[in-house]
């Protein structure tokens, strides 16, 4: 009798050794996953208690099913596809809420988990690196080092900004994540949300390379510091971070490639590029740049700057926030630590005083500064003002004012630029059209000179219903940007004008009577040349009124 019941345990009666073997892997297995939800839930910042509660929950319900159904194998099975059910609703909801790279999972994670750990940060980093502000190369991170997490955050956000041709990125302080948001020639564009917790892995990272202070996040920092891409090429970033009452902001403008253009580049017509180039030519005056915020002034007066001969001529600048580096020419800066000791204007007089050939005066906003430019001019200098003003008229209208005295501004003026910048149609995808024959009439343009005008193309779609998105302009419709510009040259019936003039509009009047086209008008130009579209212009003139 004792024989035939150990025989019926070996042979799968009441007791199956393997089948046990099963369950307590199972439960053994459950409680480590609910533990893993548990520290995991706190780390992406989703509801903990709901999360656990659940796992726990199911985990123990399925395996008191699996304990108590006769058919073992359905036990099992009820088990497997509860926890796996609970488990998978779980990592749904948290991959959605964290960085690519911080996915479970997927097949990005599960290829990594078999990767060298050196290869996968290799791979991360998208063929980039970094160059500190002091010029210093910065090495690869070590896996798992507090630098690694925002060194990813970093390449990730730079490789994409790079590729969307971004000019700006900011990160803005919400209740519960941050803002993020892209400037594409010169239009904003708002991207995914990021985390509080990548944020500040991204601007621990990002302070460092520009050598700002990682602890203080109250006080206003500034610094740079240079991307090197996968053909060499680099590109100079600056980083700006400043607190609130929200969180700490940050902003990221790239400054690379702002001195590279020519006269020809800017976008002036020919009348205006064989007028505007003649200005190397001069000995001596004042030249006003002018523009509405963000409309590429400082890129036009580094131009103007260039387009002097920096080894005959000793070119100096004066800037609150240089846009970029000029080659041959020394860049003076007013900082914040200037305003407690000195003013803009004296800074100036500091500079004229070392005998420059040819000084450029950006942020133009005073009147002392102002008359210390046009005293400069009258001695002999070259002097280049960059000026906030919407137009040439509303420019000499504000000089005049600055300077307070019209025969000075008579004596000195040389030319005056006022530009806006628009978007330019991307060659790839713009698509023509018969504009409306009353268009043609407006606006004054021969029809049987411009048939057709064109816009951004109309989305495509694959046939699985996937948009087909240009790779040269990511889908905008436009690449790029170019000025619009009224300029107008002095001569000698001009200052008398000034000169003589009571009020501005008789000076503005002399100076549409001496063939200056209003930006409007050259705006339409741009249109009737598939430059740009109308609807690009209309956009532009809405913003700036």
């Amino acid at each position: 009798m004792p024989n035939d019941l150990f025989a019926s345990v070996d042979y799968g009666g009441y007791v199956s050794s393997w089948k046990l073997l099963l369950f307590v892997i199972g439960f053994f297995g459950w409680l480590p996953l609910v533990n893993w939800v548990y520290v995991d839930t706190q780390a992406v910042r989703t509801n903990t208690f709901t999360w656990t509660f659940a796992v726990l929950c199911t985990g123990f319900i399925s395996l008191l099913i699996w304990l108590l159904i006769p058919v073992f194998f359905i036990g099992l099975l009820i088990y497997l596809i509860a926890t796996a059910s609970v488990l998978a609703a779980y990592i749904m909801n948290r991959n959605a809420r964290v960085a690519d790279f911080e996915k479970v999972l997927t097949a990005d994670h599960l290829r990594s988990l078999f990767a060298n750990p050196v290869k996968k940060i290799e791979q991360a980093s998208h063929g980039l690196r970094f160059i500190t502000g002091n010029g210093n190369d910065v090495p690869l991170p070590e896996p798992k080092s507090k630098e690694l997490e925002g060194f990813i955050v970093t390449c990730d956000l730079i490789d994409d900004a790079i590729w969307r041709r971004t000019d700006e990125i900011r990160f803005i302080p919400q209740k519960e994540d941050y803002t993020v948001t892209y400037s594409i020639d010169g239009v904003v564009s708002k991207q995914d949300p990021h985390t509080r917790e990548e944020t500040d892995r991204f601007v621990y990272y990002i302070k460092q390379l520009a050598g700002l202070e990682v602890e203080e996040k109250r006080k206003p920092q500034k610094g740079r510091f240079k991307v090197v891409l996968k053909d060499g090429e680099k590109t100079l970033w600056e980083v700006t971070t400043s607190g609130s009452t929200a969180g700490e902001q940050v902003k990221l403008d790239k400054v690379s490639e702002l001195t590279s253009r020519k006269v020809e580049d800017m976008g002036l017509n020919d009348n205006q590029i064989e007028s505007i180039q003649t200005l190397r030519d001069i000995k001596s005056g004042l030249i006003i740049v002018s523009g509405p915020p963000k409309s590429g002034v400082t890129s036009s007066l580094y131009t103007l700057l260039s387009n002097h001969d920096p080894f005959m001529n000793n070119i100096n600048t004066l800037e609150k926030n240089p846009a970029g580096e000029l080659t041959n020419i020394t860049q003076f800066t007013y900082s914040l630590s200037d305003t407690g000791t000195t003013t803009y204007a004296r800074r100036l007089q500091t500079i004229l005083r070392k005998g420059p050939d040819i000084v450029g005066v950006a942020d133009c906003e005073d009147s002392q500064t102002a008359k210390l430019s046009t005293a400069a001019a009258n001695d002999g200098k070259i002097v280049y003002v960059e000026l906030e003003a919407n137009s040439v008229n509303q420019a000499i209208e504000k000089w005049l004012k600055l300077v307070s005295d019209k025969n000075l501004v008579a004596d000195t003026l040389v030319a005056i630029l006022n530009q806006r910048l628009v978007r330019t149609l991307c060659n790839d995808c713009r698509q023509a059209y018969q504009p409306n024959p009353a268009l043609f009439k407006k606006f004054n343009i021969p029809a049987n000179e411009v048939r057709t005008f064109y816009r951004p193309g109309e989305i495509e779609y694959d046939k699985h219903g996937k948009p087909i998105v240009c790779e040269k302009c990511q889908g905008s419709g436009f690449y790029g940007r170019t000025g619009l510009f009224e300029t107008i040259r002095m001569n000698d019936e001009l200052r008398e004008v000034i000169r003589k003039a009571k009020t501005s509009q008789e000076i503005a009047t002399a100076f549409r009577k001496a063939g200056m086209l209003y930006m409007q008008e050259q705006s339409i130009k741009k249109v009737a040349h598939s430059i740009t579209s109308i609807n690009e212009v209309i956009r532009n003139f809405s913003e700036k009124s």
